[in-house]
């Protein structure tokens, strides 16, 4: 029987390693997943009023979640291009980049942006400068678009399946309960890293929502020439953004500050700076300062200290790369939760009898 037990236990840890590393590889996605998860699920169990199933409510969600996204993103990167060869087009800038870069200079102009002028500059071998240099650098660029598409994959996958059957893995975890204490230590953790990741959730739309507000009033008071360019399309942006550790959403609003203020450097009109330099103070103060001092609080959950959390969405990209955004604030709240809830348990520190044993150990020494 021993030996028996021994051979089981020796095949449950190959497989419990190899699934291991082959998480690890994926690491990214499967915390990403989990993050999606937790910041999803009550508007999961929220869909239930109407009586949908589970799998019909797992796939609203996730359509909720990456086609207002991909249309964000799709529109933010074709008014980029638009935009950007009519500011090309507008100061000349063909003529310096030329300068600097071999392949840039053989194509001679910037060719239009439609499916016809893009054929003629092909025709005429305007192109062929940029298609040698795409290229010789297929090999790299296919790598990382595939890997980009097997991550959503697998992130897509992983979230759906957690919305559909993640209470099957929490009652599969409670059976090795002991004594109630994982059963507790599950539910307390479970629950707080639903209210914190799903307040970061809400922190992204409420920054975005403050940010629409400043940015189009601001353009109410300024001259067009140095207004925010597409204030809706640049809030939802600066949202996005303040899950970015430490930098945030000065990597929205310091280039939208700059693109403002470069038409009037150029053209000469300096004294227009001065509403570009309060687009910067009401970008720090209303849309960067206030929130993240009155919201994250309010959003950080309701064990998690805000400071721990703040520190664990700083240095968790420092470490862990991209992927410790998400993981290190899971893993703090993981571990803060053992440490309120099992640990004291595990060491007899909630044990009547052992608190009684040392009230007496205490009387006597008195």
């Amino acid at each position: 029987m021993d030996e028996k037990r021994f051979v089981v236990a020796l095949f449950g840890l190959i497989v419990t390693t190899l699934l291991g590393i082959l998480a690890y590889h994926f690491i990214a996605p499967l915390t990403l997943s989990i993050f999606l998860y937790y910041s999803t699920r009550r508007y999961h169990h929220f869909l239930r009023r109407f009586r949908l199933p589970a799998r019909a409510r797992a796939v609203i969600v996730i359509a909720s979640l990456a086609l207002p996204l991909l249309l964000l993103v799709t529109y933010a990167v074709v008014l980029l291009i638009v935009q950007s060869q009519r500011f090309v087009e507008q100061y000349a800038l063909v003529d310096v980049a030329a300068t600097h870069i071999e392949w840039f200079g053989e194509m001679g102009s910037v060719p239009d942006l439609t499916v016809h002028g893009l054929y003629e500059a092909y025709q005429s071998g305007q192109l062929s400068p940029l298609i040698e240099f795409l290229s010789t650098h297929a090999t790299l660029l296919t790598s990382v678009v595939s890997n980009l598409f097997l991550n959503l994959f697998v992130t897509t996958i992983v979230t759906y399946y957690l919305l559909v059957d993640g209470h099957r893995i929490r009652e599969w975890l409670v059976r090795f309960d002991d004594g109630a204490i994982i059963r507790e230590y599950l539910e307390a953790a479970d629950a707080e890293l639903e209210a914190v990741l799903f307040g970061n959730l809400l922190n992204v739309v409420a920054i975005a929502l403050i940010a629409i507000a400043a940015f189009s009033g601001y353009n109410a008071l300024v001259p067009a020439s140095v207004q925010v360019p597409y204030p809706a399309l640049t809030g939802a942006l600066t949202g996005i953004a303040s899950l970015v550790p430490v930098v945030g959403m000065k990597i929205i609003y310091l280039p939208v500050t700059g693109i403002t203020a470069l038409p009037a450097v150029l053209d000469g009109q300096s004294s227009l700076l001065v509403y570009t330099v309060g687009l910067l103070l009401v970008a720090v103060v209303v849309v960067d300062t206030i929130p993240d001092l009155v919201l994250r609080p309010l959003l950080s959950g309701e064990q998690t200290h805000v400071g721990l959390l703040m520190l664990a969405y700083t240095l968790g990209p420092v470490v862990l790369g991209f992927y410790g955004l998400f993981f290190a604030p899971i893993l703090l709240v993981i571990g803060l939760t053992f440490a309120n809830t099992a640990l004291p348990r595990l060491l007899g520190a909630d044990d009547p009898d052992g608190l009684h044993q040392d009230q007496l150990r205490l009387n006597d020494f008195r």
